[in-house]
């Protein structure tokens, strides 16, 4: 596969992300990926909202992103960039977790803030994957984690 400059994609919407990823409200934690080379890179993009339901709990009176929500969104993101590796035609493919290293959360996400996850592929053998993420909020790192996933049919 090529990854040159000609393989990028621009965008990718909600309804676009639902088809290649199977999770929904409330675990869907992203809402549109920009600058996306399929089997390389992509940037996540979530809108945080106050009427999320993590915010009823986490925390009363002061709403604070949990930092394995921030994580799962990072995951999502490499999920749809393994998926477009694969091309239109390929049979559908599941991305699991398998581990997460040296995670560290550098300031609270809330709402009102727009996460960008910028998720970067470390390396991929056979089923494994590997990927290192780094949040951002209005150009300030706020997450950042090296993740792995397994690809299942």
């Amino acid at each position: 596969m090529s990854n040159s400059s000609q393989d990028t994609i621009e965008a990718i919407d909600i309804l676009e992300i639902q088809k290649l990823i199977p999770h929904r409200y409330p675990m869907l934690l992203i809402d549109r990926l920009i600058n996306v080379v399929p089997g390389v890179s992509a940037t996540g993009v979530k809108n945080v909202t106050m009427n999320e339901p993590q915010f009823q709990g986490h925390f009363p009176g002061r709403p604070i992103m949990p930092g394995v929500m921030i994580v799962e969104a990072m995951a999502q993101t490499a999920g749809v960039v393994v998926i477009k590796s694969f091309g239109d035609d390929s049979p559908p493919k599941h991305v699991l977790f398998m581990s997460i290293d040296n995670a560290r959360f550098r300031r609270p996400v809330v709402p009102g803030d727009t996460m960008y996850l910028h998720v970067v592929v470390k390396r991929s053998r056979g089923a494994v994957w590997k990927f290192s993420g780094i949040v951002e909020v209005d150009g300030k790192k706020v997450a950042e984690a090296d993740f792995s996933a397994m690809i299942v049919d």
